[in-house]
């Protein structure tokens, strides 16, 4: 490592080659010999406990499931009436409902072909019998939850579209380019596999450029340490607020999804409505990170930052706006300043951020104990959470927008993927420290410390009633990582006035949210918040616009008066490079 913390290239020493690969044949006896590193290898989710509750319920109550296997031999019977009937002009409809507006069977020949007909009402009497199965046998939550993800996740892969012997479009694709379309997509399965892990790609690499395309604001790098680099924007105007803002991303992902692209940007609105903008960007931890703990990225992320920013613009407060996990740790950075009586954070923006994880929704898939546990086993071995684990993990979670059809895309059709500014960020995924991440499962997600008032940090306990800032916390309806009903239920800790604003989109497009014809949000016009989300929903009011439209005069009304912009970086914290720096260029 040089001066500034930055990872150096040094020579092959063969002693040191040794040394690794002898630790490797130790660290593989050591998974063999211990059965809970194999159970981390084989089954890292702890899917086969939930099937073994589920295999003792069906046992214990055959009848049902036998009445619900005979009621699925009656409909496929039916269906082949029906589609038997297609065959010869008919138009009858099938026992099964089908959707109307699911895309992915547009293809005429889904309605008007007998066979594709067939599969697709035969797909539909499956998916609904597993889901009754499931349903009808008592599970713990634990076991639900595992259950629950698992038939979904069978329902989507056993989609007739999703496989070449039942796909029509790709039949005409393959008949339209004289098969060309089956060498590519071959082409692309076998890169996929060897190359890939067996995921399809999302993204061509090469089509977007980091500093050009993507996180492309002008700005430099004022400081950095072995885990972050802080990057100062220019001024885009000629006069700014005096309070500066920070922002917090989270480090499971590059920080750039707070800069994505020009116009899709929530740094560039921000510079471009007068703020002094600063922001967070963590270096992709290694092995040498591994005991890298939440207190550490708390000290010399968010307060570190703190400090060079109120040097750089002499401000003696800052607002602070974060996202996700980086909202989770800046609430928790404020609640610790406020144990000390350190009052410099003025406001704080959390972004689809959970500080309640009671109810974490389908990420309580593989944050139990058991899956934990394993998860810590794996990580032993390296030093870190591989970043394609991240990734698979989230992928999976919308598997059939984000795996299923670019199996379709590149596989059956043989194409390769449209450019997509927002899966390239979400393609250049980080590693996370093994003891920072087991502790934030463990704290947040198993024992849920924040909220109850038992989580310490750095000598102090967090106390979110104390933070008595002014907040804005929006939250998107779709966001399948931080349920926006999970994040209302955490936001009631905070001690502070609280507007709370609920977007029309998903977990990343409710960051990426630029104004548009398609843009709305709601908000509630009382000062109080109603207990229950749900009560709040149904009060609130909605505005056609985006959140960022609600949130500029908010910030700005508490940003202090307009001054002349300062400069960029100081005598203690000199320009260092051009953003978007180099950590956040790290592989």
């Amino acid at each position: 490592m040089d001066d500034e913390g930055v990872a150096v290239t040094q020579t092959s020493d063969p002693t040191s080659t040794l040394q690794r690969t002898a630790s490797g044949v130790v660290n593989g006896v050591r998974d063999l010999l211990d059965p809970g590193a194999l159970a981390a290898r084989v089954d890292p989710v702890a899917f086969g406990g939930a099937l073994g509750d589920v295999a003792k319920g069906l046992l214990a109550h055959p009848l049902p499931v036998a009445r619900r296997t005979a009621g699925l031999a009656a409909g496929s019977g039916r269906a082949a009436l029906a589609a038997l009937a297609r065959s010869v002009g008919g138009h009858g409809a099938g026992p099964a409902p089908l959707p109307d507006k699911d895309r992915r069977y547009a293809d005429p020949a889904w309605e008007g072909n007998a066979y594709y007909y067939l599969l697709r009402q035969q797909h539909a009497l499956f998916a609904e019998y597993l889901e009754a199965v499931a349903k009808g046998v008592e599970l713990k939550p634990v076991s639900r939850r595992k259950i629950d993800f698992l038939v979904q996740q069978a329902v989507e892969a056993t989609s007739p579209v999703n496989w070449p012997w039942s796909n029509p479009t790709m039949v005409k694709k393959a008949f339209e380019t004289g098969g060309q379309s089956l060498f590519r997509g071959s082409r692309n399965l076998l890169r996929d596999v060897v190359g890939g892990g067996g995921m399809p790609r999302q993204t061509t690499p090469g089509e977007f450029e980091v500093g050009k395309d993507l996180a492309a604001t002008p700005g430099v790098v004022v400081h950095r340490n072995r885990l972050m680099e802080l990057i100062q924007y220019k001024p885009q105007t000629e006069q700014v607020h005096e309070i500066p803002l920070l922002l917090s991303p989270p480090w499971i992902n590059k920080y750039y999804i707070m800069d994505l692209a020009p116009q899709k940007s929530l740094v560039e609105w921000a510079v471009q409505h007068g703020h002094t903008v600063f922001v967070i960007s963590y270096r992709n931890p290694d092995e040498s990170m591994r005991d890298v703990v939440m207190a550490d990225y708390m000290q010399e992320g968010p307060l570190a930052a703190l400090d060079v920013v109120q040097d750089i613009t002499g401000s003696d407060k800052v607002n602070v706006a974060a996202l996700c996990l980086g909202g989770t740790l800046a609430a928790a950075t404020a609640a610790w300043l406020a144990a000390r009586g350190d009052q410099r954070i003025n406001t704080i923006t959390l972004m689809n951020t959970l500080l309640d994880f009671s109810e974490p929704g389908r990420l309580g898939v593989f944050t139990d104990e058991t899956t934990v546990n394993r998860l810590e086993n794996t990580m032993r071995r390296t030093g870190y959470l591989p970043a394609s684990s991240m990734k698979t993990t989230f992928d999976l979670l919308r598997a059939t927008d984000l795996v299923w059809n670019y199996v379709i895309n590149d596989w059956l059709l043989g194409e390769e993927p449209a450019a997509f500014d927002m899966l390239a960020w979400n393609a250049d995924s980080t590693r996370m420290p093994a003891a920072m991440q087991t502790e934030y499962l463990r704290n947040l997600y198993l024992d849920n410390q924040l909220v109850e008032g038992k989580m310490e940090l750095a000598g102090e306990r967090l106390d979110l009633g104390a933070v008595t800032q002014d907040a804005y916390v929006v939250s998107a309806e779709a966001d399948h990582i931080a349920p926006w009903r999970s994040v209302y239920k955490g936001l009631r800790h905070l001690g502070g006035t609280v507007r709370f604003v609920l977007s029309n989109s998903g977990h990343i497009a409710g960051v990426v949210n630029p104004p548009s014809p398609k843009s709305k949000h709601w908000f509630g016009e009382g000062a109080d918040l109603p207990e229950s989300a749900d009560d709040w929903r149904d009060d609130a009011g909605e505005h056609r616009a985006s959140w960022w439209e609600d949130w500029s005069p908010w910030i700005g009304e508490r940003a202090g008066e307009m001054t002349a912009p300062p400069r960029l970086g100081s005598d203690a914290h000199p320009v260092l490079q051009a953003a978007p720096g180099s950590y956040v260029l790290g592989t």
